[in-house]
């Protein structure tokens, strides 16, 4: 096990009832900024909800954060915090809401060109120098809700690039599963599969010797299998969506990576396919992370084999066995989530992709990806081919 240090100070309140304790959690004579989406909060009365709970406080509601949240619209938020002298932000929504806000907060005092923070993936890490922001999750999905990393897109180059560091942590997340029950199909189905690909990038990489990481990964992965789908059927079916709600907070709140190697490499890949068509994210993982697995094999062969035994109960009588066979379950699941694996399911326009991708990567410097920097320009090429 490599050295690590944990540090997460996000106040987790999980559990029915619990938007009342905004009242509490946000400080008494601040002024707020409630910052929310498409507006899905006024039709399932978490407005209502937390309007009450914030009486007493001034409140400049900010909304309309896309999916994907743009740049050039929380350019518009930073303005109006800066204009109106605002200490504190409420993030109302879901993964893009919160990584929205965490742009956001870092924003306001940045001093140079805002669009740096991205390009340069700057860390903040003095907390005197951001909002202070809290959030009121509604879509299981990012971890957003217990991490300090956001990824947000410049709609005018067609990038969608991160930001993160230890000053933009939530100070507090609220964490209701009753949500759950008013989220459509595709949400629900693109929240199990962007958990569950989130624990596959830390845990499928080769095999070492953080036994308790790969438990706590491996009992994740076999809670959203088992939960998934019936979530998506039954959402208002309160095991399950707490369950789901669980797990997509563990999945990327800093655990299960302490101490081992990470890929992220069908993260990177996938980022660019919403960029370029603006296909969910999740979507995105679900065309990508297969065919990485595939075109890595002789590299990640070991841990697929033991994702195989360990998660899916695969038999074989050799290592190669084993991990074709995880592999295929692995996209049969996908498949069961209402995920398409193939990128011409989502345009006819697929054929430029790939050298899309490869020059942008290029132009980034980005030549050397995965657990290994074994995933070059053109493994990166052969895999978006692949999934053509």
């Amino acid at each position: 096990m490599t050295n690590f240090e944990l540090y997460n100070p996000t106040n987790y309140i999980f559990g029915k009832g619990q938007i009342a304790k905004l009242a509490e959690l946000v400080p008494a004579n601040t002024k707020v900024l409630l910052a929310y989406g498409g507006g899905s909060i006024f039709k399932n009365g978490i407005y209502d909800q937390v309007k009450v709970a914030l009486s007493g406080r001034e409140i400049v509601e900010f909304g309309g954060i896309e999916p994907n949240p743009r740049f050039e619209t929380l350019m518009k938020a930073v303005e109006i915090i800066r204009n109106e002298k605002i200490t504190f932000i409420l993030a109302v929504g879901g993964g893009s809401v919160i990584d929205g806000v965490k742009f956001i907060s870092g924003a306001v005092n940045f001093e140079g060109e805002e669009a740096d923070i991205l390009r340069n993936r700057i860390l903040f890490k003095d907390v005197s120098k951001v909002i202070p922001f809290g959030t009121v999750l509604t879509l299981p999905a990012t971890g957003s809700e217990m991490n300090s990393g956001a990824v947000v897109t410049i709609e005018a180059t067609q990038e969608k690039l991160t930001l993160g560091g230890s000053a933009l942590f939530p100070k507090f997340s609220i964490c209701d599963p009753s949500v759950v029950a008013s989220l459509p199909k595709r949400q629900l189905e693109n929240g199990v599969v962007d958990a569950f690909t989130h624990v596959m990038e830390q845990y499928l990489t080769y095999p070492h010797d953080a036994l308790l990481q790969d438990r706590i990964a491996e009992s994740i992965l076999q809670t959203l299998i088992e939960i998934g789908p019936d979530v998506v059927q039954n959402p208002s079916d309160y095991k399950l969506a707490s369950n789901f709600m669980w797990c997509a907070t563990m999945a990327l709140n800093g655990l299960i990576q302490k101490g081992v190697p990470s890929d992220w490499a069908t993260h990177m890949i996938g980022h660019e396919l919403t960029a370029l068509y603006e296909i969910d994210h999740a979507r995105t993982l679900a065309i990508i992370g297969p065919n990485l697995y595939r075109t890595m094999f002789e590299t990640k062969k070991e841990k697929l084999a033991q994702y195989g035994e360990c998660v899916w109960n695969v038999k074989g009588n050799s290592v190669e066995e084993k991990a074709n066979q995880a592999i295929e379950k692995t996209v049969a699941f996908l498949h069961k989530m209402g995920m398409e694996t193939k990128l011409s399911n989502y345009t006819k326009d697929y054929e430029k992709a790939a050298d899309f991708i490869v020059n942008r990567f290029e132009e980034r410097g980005w030549k050397a990806m995965g657990e290994k920097q074994n995933i070059t320009l053109e493994k990166v090429k052969q895999i978006v081919e692949m999934s053509y």
